[in-house]
């Protein structure tokens, strides 16, 4: 039932914003409006309130740089397959950015592990995904700035990016480790997680619809073979080698498995919404993605979950 409820609230969402797409011209300005405005309030006091309420130890502290490690897999996979696909620069980024990441977080990888291992396995996947704001704002933002703004590294393209307000979930993890450090607990306090949650997963699937067209998804047929590739058998592959090389069991075994299954994130249409991509390209790759992995991966990991996650 509560699988349901989260589908649904993507799917209206994201049907609303291809509506007002169709009805608004300046519905693509309205959608980077709103993403700035879910950087800037909701997602960075969602971040501060669960990072601030997590029991964080030690054995865990591996579990991010693995996550990592399947980020490089899915870039390297993709740069490797961008010449066949034959892209233009900032279609070529927008491709990349979705090898990389995966929909890991709380709307679908994060939901998956409490459905499957409850609450632990949710904290697990709390602390995998550790690594996925630093890998967005550290790594891809600069990424999608340098492409769209054909600007260099430097020192002033560093100060510029770090000081910069779309940033502040990144500051909220650091906030979220200093309280932690100082060993100041978190609040017994009312705080409204469930509502600020559903808006942040709202607008982000909205502003997917309204950059979202049927027509895309047919014109990027290779593209969504190739990233179907990645994501679905690559990545899983690359996971299965490291946690029978490390020789890891339980539910921190099953955490690695289930989440190198996910689909592309919903951050590739956020990032290329936000530094003027191939928006078009990563929503197609996003949507096309999402509905194999709902329609076809899913099921089949319900059906082999003793064989594959070894629940």
């Amino acid at each position: 039932m509560k699988f349901l409820i989260f589908q649904i609230m993507i799917f209206i969402p994201f049907a609303l914003g291809m509506v007002t797409r169709s009805r608004h011209d300046n519905a693509p300005a309205l959608s980077k409006r709103l993403l700035r405005i879910n950087l800037m309030t909701a997602e960075p006091l969602i971040i501060l309130w669960s990072i601030w309420g997590l029991s964080l130890t030690r054995e865990f502290l591996f579990l991010p740089i693995i996550g990592m490690g399947l980020v490089l897999v899915g870039m390297l996979s993709g740069r490797l397959l961008v010449p066949w696909l034959g892209f233009p620069p900032r279609t070529r980024a927008s491709f990349l950015i979705s090898s990389s990441i995966a929909n890991q977080g709380y709307p679908m990888g994060g939901f998956l592990c409490y459905l499957l291992m409850g609450e632990e396995g949710l904290g697990i996947s709390f602390i995998f995904t550790a690594y996925f704001m630093f890998c967005v704002f550290f790594v891809l933002f600069p990424y999608a700035q340098k492409v769209s703004s054909r600007s260099t590294y430097s020192l002033t393209f560093v100060r510029e990016f770090l000081v910069n307000r779309q940033n502040m979930p990144i500051y909220a993890i650091i906030a979220a480790l200093v309280l932690h450090g100082l060993h100041i607990e978190r609040p017994a306090v009312y705080f409204p997680f469930d509502i600020l949650l559903l808006a942040s997963i709202g607008i982000s699937y909205f502003s997917l619809g309204i950059n979202f067209q049927v027509v895309d998804m047919l014109s990027s047929l290779r593209a969504n073979l190739s990233l179907a590739t990645i994501k679905f058998l690559i990545t899983p592959l690359a996971a299965l080698v490291i946690v029978e090389t490390m020789h890891l069991d339980g539910y921190l075994r099953v955490v690695i498995l289930l989440e190198s299954f996910m689909p592309a994130a919903v951050y590739s249409v956020v990032t290329s919404v936000l530094f003027d991509l191939d928006a078009k390209t990563a929503s197609s790759l996003f949507v096309c993605n999402t509905l194999i992995f709902l329609f076809f991966v899913l099921p089949a990991l319900f059906l082999m979950r003793t064989t594959v996650l070894g629940l």
